[in-house]
């Protein structure tokens, strides 16, 4: 999921995608955040790109 937020796809591209629901998807970018010790959306993107995830 990590690749497809930092590809700057919306919740429900990514829900589509993983065949989640939207709320399932934000779950999992809170944990994420949480686990990565980031804040926003915009940190995980950057973490993303400068670790070559984006596509």
């Amino acid at each position: 999921m990590l690749k497809l937020i930092a590809a700057g796809k919306t919740q429900t591209q990514i829900a589509e995608t993983l065949n989640l629901g939207v709320a399932t998807v934000s779950t999992y970018r809170a944990r994420l955040l949480e686990k990565m010790g980031l804040r926003s959306t915009a940190e995980l993107i950057r973490y993303g790109l400068e670790h070559g995830l984006a596509e």
